[in-house]
């Protein structure tokens, strides 16, 4: 889906959430996200937001096509990543010293990992530089590295994945981070949804233009920051110049059908069987480079509302067939995820009146289902959560609910009758659930969960842990009481 010569050389692409900071041309002679390579000049004015899939696998390579084998299910219980961090981390030096209220909050959630460090990702494969912010870790965090699109990861290069479980690895900013390089690969970002174009259409540009708005010159530019702007009257624009949508939902698919096609990818299996191929092909491809570099689990797709979406990318990738619930390979040599990835925000700062919290142990219950379906399956990383200032959907336009951002103190929640404490009641209603949510065989169904720490960012609230003076705020507060209850309630 890129565009030729348009994006930087190690761009940060993630769902809704990107610094809000315009980002410089690519000047490299390619230009590399994790899971999308296109070299410049490569792609023609029809074909520039075509994703392009990677590597192809023979389907003799796929487990379901390997001689039939079963493996019996025995439950196991992987390791809990506990709470993690995403955005700026003030007061951390280049060579990974973490000092003042930096270090209270890493000391104030790393209890809840069974590793004994918080965990950190950026919805790529190492460190980099995101609005300007270098992202210096300590030594006792664990980065967390993603293929954010549908192709297929890179064995070798700045882009190419990093050696797992080895402290002190190449950022991509040209040091060496002191953290440790986790173990577990995370799948593609938001496939779901079609998402948004993030910065200034956010919630209005819906899909890239296409080429007849392009030949017509209709297709307005989005860029990260500035005064708000319209899509055209398609709900289109160019995204992929400046800008940079929500998810990889938002592109199409080089071999697919439809526009959009990763949404809708297992609705219809007798349509999509081509594109289901392509997808998995790459994602094979990513398997094996994982294991090269000794990953021990995957992640499904961190899906943004759609747990079902989740289960059968098991059942594909795993070669399960859903009527006794038999696999053909349960673990990632063969591209199995064992942990079920996805996001969650509420809305509008109203979790009580518009259901958010029933919403969550719905979306718990499922992932707990997958479990007991498939016992191989080792619980659920929550990476993204955090409030929209938009209210009822995952994707809408800033400031258009009953509490705007716009207009409340610090742009946060207020305190009302149903968030006393503002955000931070928030976060302690939703740490409490975290908690409770156990399989019907007692198991825990997350094992890793991670608040959205930034600043008013593609339609959120200020959901900073840290104010401007890099105090730990309310909000901090309670994610390190949060965080430590859970640690608490697990060594109990």
């Amino acid at each position: 889906w890129l565009a030729p010569a348009c994006w930087p050389p190690f761009p940060l692409c993630h769902a809704r959430r990107f610094a809000a900071a315009a980002m410089a041309p690519a000047t490299s002679s390619s230009a590399f996200v994790a899971g999308l390579l296109v070299a410049p000049g490569a792609l023609g004015a029809s074909e520039q937001c075509l994703l392009q899939a990677g590597g192809q696998l023979s389907k003799a390579s796929w487990p379901w096509s390997r001689p039939s084998q079963t493996h019996a299910p025995a439950v196991e219980s992987g390791p809990n990543w506990g709470c993690g961090l995403v955005g700026t981390l003030p007061s951390i030096s280049s060579d990974g010293v973490a000092s003042g209220e930096t270090r209270r909050l890493i000391d104030g959630i790393k209890g809840s990992s069974d590793f004994g460090k918080a965990t950190y990702w950026n919805w790529n494969v190492a460190p980099q530089r995101t609005g300007g912010h270098p992202e210096y870790l300590s030594s006792d965090m664990i980065f967390m590295p993603e293929v954010w699109g549908a192709g297929a990861a890179v064995e070798s290069g700045p882009g190419g994945l990093r050696e797992a479980g080895k402290a002190g690895f190449p950022d991509m900013m040209g040091g060496t981070s002191p953290a440790e390089m986790a173990t577990i690969l995370l799948g593609m970002n938001e496939p779901d949804i079609v998402g948004s174009c993030m910065g200034n259409m956010f919630g209005k540009c819906t899909k890239p233009c296409a080429q007849s708005s392009v030949d017509m010159g209709k297709c307005p530019i989005a860029y990260p920051s500035g005064p708000a702007a319209d899509a055209n009257e398609y709900g289109e624009c160019n995204c992929w110049q400046f800008s940079y949508p929500t998810g990889v939902g938002y592109w199409n698919l080089a071999g697919c059908a439809a526009p959009q096609p990763l949404p809708t990818l297992f609705e219809n299996p007798a349509l999509s069987a081509q594109c289901v191929n392509i997808v998995m092909d790459a994602w094979k491809e990513t398997a094996r480079v994982a294991k090269l570099k000794g990953y021990k689990y995957l992640s499904t797709p961190l899906v943004a509302v759609d747990i079902e979406y989740t289960r059968k990318f098991i059942e594909y990738a795993c070669g399960c067939d859903t009527e006794t619930k038999e696999c053909a390979c349960t673990d990632a040599s063969c591209g199995c995820p064992v942990y079920i990835g996805f996001h969650f925000y509420g809305n509008d700062c109203q979790p009580e009146t518009l259901g958010t919290y029933d919403v969550f142990r719905q979306r718990l219950r499922a992932a707990a289902d997958i479990m007991e379906d498939y016992p191989f399956v080792q619980g659920a990383i929550i990476n993204e959560v955090g409030m929209l200032n938009f209210a009822f959907s995952a994707i809408g336009e800033p400031d258009t609910g009953k509490y705007p951002a716009e207009r409340q103190p610090g742009h946060t929640c207020p305190r009302t009758a149903e968030l006393p404490n503002g955000m931070a009641t928030f976060l302690e209603k939703m740490m409490d659930i975290v908690i409770e949510a156990k399989t019907k065989d007692g198991r825990e169904v997350v094992k890793g969960f991670s608040w959205f720490n930034q600043d008013s960012v593609g339609g959120t609230y200020d959901l900073r842990l840290q104010g401007n003076d890099g105090r730990i705020n309310e909000l901090g507060e309670a994610y390190i009481a949060g965080c430590s209850k859970w640690a608490r309630s697990r060594s109990g």
